[in-house]
């Protein structure tokens, strides 16, 4: 009989060993179990220090003063850009030698020198960076409508500020409006060509109302657009006949009103002046 008690016992035993041996198991398959995911690992942390111990080797390599930058070469001779406003953004934004320099700020610092529209900056191996510049060409002055300030529009409409003394028509307008007025003037000035006079100012009021100015002392109100009376078709009219009424009334005129949809008002410089005809001519539809 105590043979036969004691199987059982033994039966138990063998079970709790092999139950403990199963719980062992994931402990035995871990990562420290694992030589060749150890090695792997190994290898990635060698590889990143080694990558690392690098690029600071090469950032301190070039960061020597081994590289100076000695010249700056314009490609681009500038026609409004002066020597000395050039040597002063030059000093100012070139920091460090012919790797380290940054040549997104060097290039933003020579754009805010005065007629410079754009520049382009390169590196030009061994020790030069080229430059090229990229001019306001200024077509007509500015002033804005709101704040009076003054300020240069270059061909592209784009307003700028920089000192001229040219001889340049003058516009005056709304905040973003210069664009319009470039166009304007250029349809106004071809239509203005048959009398001979020149448009050599242009004003856009903030209700959308036009003014042009003539070089012969003529002020010409178009006013706003109308459906029934376009802007263009008012001073072609006007262009057409101008030339006749000068001759009928013989008076200098300070100012001529194109808002009506069927005629034109007058007002004389002297505006003790009364305007009649000089002669009959059988014209109709003129104040």
């Amino acid at each position: 009989m105590a043979e036969v008690r004691a199987r059982p016992a033994s039966i138990r035993s063998g079970r709790q060993a092999a139950a403990g041996a199963r719980a062992r198991a994931p402990v035995e398959r871990g990562l420290w179990h694992r030589p060749a995911l150890l090695n792997l690992v190994s290898d990635l942390i060698t590889l990143g220090a080694a990558v690392a111990l690098g690029w600071a080797l090469v950032a301190w390599f070039l960061s020597r003063p081994l590289f100076p930058l000695r010249e700056l070469v314009v490609v681009t001779p500038p026609a409004q850009v002066t020597e000395a406003q050039l040597e002063y953004a030059a000093r100012l934004a070139v920091q460090g030698n012919f790797f380290t320099v940054n040549l997104d700020e060097v290039r933003a610092t020579f754009e805010k020198l005065p007629w410079v529209r754009k520049a382009d900056v390169r590196r030009r191996w061994p020790d030069a960076l080229e430059l090229r510049l990229e001019e306001h060409e200024a077509v007509a002055y500015w002033t804005v409508s709101e704040s009076g300030d003054a300020r240069l529009v270059n061909r592209q409409g784009e307003v700028f500020v920089a000192a001229s003394n040219a001889d340049m028509p003058q516009f005056d307008g709304p905040q973003g409006s210069s664009t319009r007025l470039l166009a304007r003037h250029a349809e106004f000035s071809a239509m203005l060509q048959p009398l001979g006079v020149r448009l050599v100012g242009l004003a856009l009021s903030a209700r959308e109302a036009w003014q042009l100015h003539l070089d012969s002392g003529l002020t010409i109100v178009l006013g706003r657009e109308q459906d029934k009376a376009p802007l263009v078709d008012r001073l072609q009219r006007f262009i057409a006949v101008w030339p006749g009424v000068q001759q009928d009334i013989d008076i200098e005129i300070k100012v001529a009103d194109l808002r009506y949809p069927g005629g034109f008002a007058l007002t004389p410089a002297d505006a003790s002046v009364l305007l009649q005809p000089a002669a009959p001519s059988g014209r109709k539809g003129r104040q």
